[in-house]
């Protein structure tokens, strides 16, 4: 988006009329107002607004809705109580066909305005086949609230993420959520048990996840605590969500020290059931463990995967390798088409599970390897036996591929490269970096995510030269 600073006089505070043209790259809407662009969140393309100014910058400046003079012609009435409140679904107001449309214009923006790439197309964005209930994962926060033994279980407010609103419904993962979060809001309210604060490094409730086998019915609940320990009330929780919620699967807990500061370092115990979940992904049985990887929209997910398959061009003798694999899904679903599937994953957990996994499918020409990705591919240049892959997949986290990632990538020259990301900022960073040895030929939106700004992409690329 090319701006110039306007010569209009706009502090904070100001108000001014506008009409919303589009909707940037995150989800504000953009008008103009005497050329000084404006960014307005939860506004929409075709609304006539009045806003008030709270930020300025250089180029452009924030505000906030004050009136809805016109309506937009692409405004559906919200479906969630907490709408405007929920830092979560904030396109819901706007009709779904517009959403997936925006979210393919995203995608292209990002790629030619950051990362000055241009691929051969770009195919139609695909929408999710759900547009509620779709998610199989969701993390709910404690927090502290009101009063002596105030406790909030939630999720984080639009306008202050610091900040957890108490969720009485959430239309995101299965209909049971809202009752499963309040019975356990309600019970660790009764406990006495405060709610773990990260800046002061005291309480005891820290989150609670949920996973659903969406093709299963299998349900899982994760608790993670802080602080001292506490065992007896993570157990006296779970017994009453047993009675409570007679569905469930199993029951998991993992505690942090109170130096541990993060969801990676806890000792995993199962207070019920087999500790882990199954669900079924195009075809594949997968067994998922609390802290495994699982593109969070199954339905979604298969429709990428198949893509996947298509776009990897496997006839049967290619190597193909998965990085980032998680717990194997995308390398399972690609190894029948493939003379042999080798899977990095940092997690040894996922790693274990995607080893059970291929003996649950029978998959025998499927190798899983755990450790931090960089060194596994600088051990695997290394080593003569483990044959080079035609054929690369890679998922990387949010924050996309290691620069030693990226060099292992140029030197192992597949003839197909086949990136996959959460975020198409990153994902046209890495395309940038890997356009000397690859071109692009094609990249697509798919809809993981209805109803936020959210997209999930894949881009195929060629080795350059053949």
């Amino acid at each position: 988006m090319t701006t110039h600073p306007s010569a209009l006089p706009v502090a904070p505070g100001a108000e001014l009329e506008l009409t919303v043209d589009r909707l940037a790259y995150g989800g504000p809407g953009v008008g103009r107002v005497e050329g000084l662009v404006v960014l307005v969140e939860g506004a929409l393309p075709g609304q006539r607004l009045r806003v008030r100014v709270i930020r300025r910058h250089r180029r452009h400046v924030e505000a906030r809705v004050l009136a809805v003079l016109a309506e937009s012609p692409h405004f559906t009435p919200p479906f969630c109580r907490h709408f405007g409140v929920c830092g979560g679904c904030r396109w819901q107001h706007l009709a779904y066909p517009e959403q997936v449309g925006w979210k393919g214009r995203h995608l292209e923006e990002c790629l030619a305005h950051l990362g000055k790439v241009a691929p051969r197309e770009f195919l139609p964005p695909v929408p999710s086949p759900r547009r509620i209930h779709y998610r199989n994962k969701m993390t709910f926060t404690f927090a502290p609230g009101p009063g002596k033994s105030g406790l909030r279980l939630g999720l984080h407010c639009w306008e202050d993420p610091g900040e957890v609103f108490d969720l009485e419904e959430c239309h995101l993962l299965g209909p049971q959520t809202g009752a499963l979060v309040r019975e356990v809001r309600g019970f660790c309210r009764r406990l006495g048990l405060a709610a773990y604060e990260p800046r002061r490094r005291r309480g005891f409730w820290h989150s609670l996840m949920l996973r659903e086998g969406k093709r299963t019915g299998q349900l899982m609940v994760h608790l993670l605590t802080a602080g001292r320990e506490a065992p007896p009330a993570v157990e006296a929780l779970a017994g009453y969500l047993q009675e409570r919620f007679p569905e469930l699967t199993t029951l998991t807990h993992a505690h942090l020290s109170d130096r541990s500061g993060g969801p990676r370092a806890p000792r995993l115990r199962t207070l019920s059931g087999p500790g882990h979940l199954e669900e079924e992904l195009a075809g594949v049985r997968l067994r998922v463990s609390p802290d495994s990887f699982l593109q969070p929209n199954t339905e979604a997910a298969e429709l990428l995967y198949e893509a996947i398959g298509r776009h990897g061009d496997l006839s049967g003798r290619e190597v193909a390798w998965d990085l980032y694999c998680g717990a194997g899904g995308i390398a399972l679903t690609v190894a029948p088409a493939a003379a042999r599937v080798v899977g990095f994953e940092l997690s040894s957990q996922a790693v274990a599970d995607a080893r059970v996994n291929a003996r649950l499918n029978r998959r025998e020409n499927c190798l899983f390897l755990a450790g931090d990705l960089a060194a596994a591919l600088r051990q695997a240049l290394a080593d003569p036996s483990l044959p080079r892959p035609e054929v690369i997949i890679a998922d990387p986290p949010r924050a996309g591929l290691h620069p030693a990632v990226v060099a292992a990538l140029k030197e192992l020259a597949p003839r197909r490269l086949l990136l996959v990301s959460c975020h198409p900022a990153t994902l046209a960073r890495d395309l940038a970096l890997l356009k000397d040895a690859f071109e692009v030929l094609s990249a697509q939106a798919f809809d993981f995510f209805p109803h936020t700004p959210h997209l999930e992409a894949l881009a195929v690329l060629a080795r350059r030269g053949g």
